[in-house]
């Protein structure tokens, strides 16, 4: 439930390796119920921070705690109500997904019924097929229901879709949407620009080691430099002196006998006034909005 309870807390955590800080003072908090998206470039500290969650790193400062618990000190028990993807992981090649599965649930004194599991998660079919013979897609979703089968409260999922075709993709973030309608909160760290807009509810950009910014994916791409561009090739050329007094244009491009203008929706709107009152055709007019790209490249390059 958003607004409520944050069921994940990090507050000033740090991290270095050999004198180099990878993580720098990362602080958010994780509604349960919402899926929250970390996203950065590589070498961001996106996976140390999500490691320092899941009790893989100590932290070497700030504190860190899921449902009120230590993942370190109360390592046991957040293990029960933790599940996680890691960004690399291999099952033994011969290991068939029954077996898999069959093991896994071994470890956990409540697990889900993993045979439900793989049903919900479309493996029913390959019960008996080696971890080696299934398809990226297939190991994906191995990955999601391993993380699943010990009924957490909280799983996490790192870089799960990268390697996958844009079918195998999209399939897997209805996946992830499911998992959350269930009722589990996602911790979700992506370089993905569009999936973190399709899925999470809040993203916090991490870049070299830092907290750039924390917001809905609306919210960051409303922090974008100009928010909609508006490019057309005029029926009679435009002054500059016409285009720089247009409301809330940020810059005026000219390439060619095309123009591009960055500005906001009272820019569009006063593009489309001044060509009515010249008679003037907007050959080729195309308005695009912002991105959460556009965004992320603002926040990343500020941050630098």
């Amino acid at each position: 439930m958003l607004g409520g309870m944050a069921i994940i807390e990090v507050n000033g955590a740090r991290k270095a390796y050999a004198g180099r800080t990878v993580v720098d003072s990362v602080s958010f908090a994780v509604d349960e119920g919402e899926i929250f998206g970390i996203l950065g470039p590589n070498g961001a500290g996106k996976t140390t921070t999500v490691e320092c969650v899941e009790g893989l790193r100590v932290p070497d400062a700030g504190t860190v705690r899921v449902a009120g618990l230590d993942p370190v000190a109360d390592h046991d028990r957040v293990t029960r109500l933790l599940g996680a993807q890691l960004q690399e992981s291999e099952l033994q090649p011969k290991l068939t997904v029954a077996e898999a599965l069959e093991l896994y649930s071994a470890f956990y004194p409540d697990p889900a019924d993993w045979r439900e599991l793989a049903e919900r998660l479309g493996l029913h079919t390959v019960y008996g097929t080696r971890f080696a013979k299934l398809s990226g897609g297939q190991k994906q979703r191995l990955s999601i229901a391993l993380a699943l089968v010990g009924n957490p409260r909280v799983v996490v999922l790192d870089e799960l879709t990268t390697g996958l075709d844009p079918r195998a993709r999209r399939d897997t973030w209805k996946l992830i949407e499911d998992v959350r309608d269930s009722g589990v909160t996602v911790l979700l760290v992506t370089h993905f620009m569009e999936e973190a807009r399709q899925l999470c509810d809040r993203i916090a950009v991490i870049d070299r080691g830092k907290v750039v910014a924390l917001d809905t994916p609306s919210g960051l791409i409303g922090r974008a430099g100009s928010s909609t561009v508006i490019s057309f090739t005029p029926s009679r050329p435009l002054t500059d002196a016409e285009l720089e007094q247009l409301p809330g244009a940020a810059s005026v491009e000219r390439k060619d006998d095309r123009i591009d203008i960055s500005g906001t929706d009272e820019t569009v709107n006063a593009v489309i006034s001044l060509l009515a009152r010249h008679s003037i055709t907007a050959h080729r007019l195309r308005v695009s909005e912002a991105t959460l790209d556009d965004a992320f490249l603002d926040l990343t390059e500020q941050a630098a």
